[in-house]
């Protein structure tokens, strides 16, 4: 009986005490949170295309406008073809994406289907479904990437 007098008459200073750890706790969390988030300003939320810093490929080249390290794996890519040539054969992965024209004339094969697009058109490829796209014409393709990376 004297313990059970003694605890109520500390507990409400005993939940004072937890909620206001628990508070500074979260307020610490919050804090690590903002300190360690990107700042995103003028100059690094414009990106213009400059072909200094393309990323040549056998077939072509590509731009990152955005890598998947500027936003939580949000990326957007340039990507540009030669005639009659692909960046690789039909694959698939966990990740969907998204292909939009720009120029040309591209080949979108899709889970065993394929069709020939011109620009501005836009192509879907869902998660683990084959896909691919190519060059299906006799002018450079260019086409923009929009997709996702999982987080590691």
């Amino acid at each position: 009986m004297i313990g059970e007098i003694k605890f109520r008459s500390i507990f409400p200073y005993c939940f004072i005490i937890l909620v206001f750890v628990s508070n500074q706790s979260l307020n610490a969390q919050e804090n690590d949170i903002e300190n360690t988030q990107k700042v995103y300003t003028i100059e690094n939320c414009v990106n213009s295309f400059s072909m200094d810093n393309t990323v040549q490929t056998e077939v072509g080249y590509q731009y990152w406008f955005a890598d998947k390290d500027f936003l939580d794996g949000r990326t957007l890519k340039l990507s540009a073809v030669a005639p009659y040539k692909s960046t690789h054969e039909p694959h698939k992965h966990i990740e969907d994406e998204f292909f939009f024209i720009l120029e040309g004339t591209a080949s979108f094969y899709l889970d065993g289907d394929t069709k020939e697009v011109g620009k501005y058109t836009s192509l879907y490829c869902p998660s683990n479904v084959m896909h691919g796209i190519s060059n299906a014409g006799d002018t450079e393709l260019k086409y923009l990437v929009i997709k996702k990376y999982l987080k590691n």
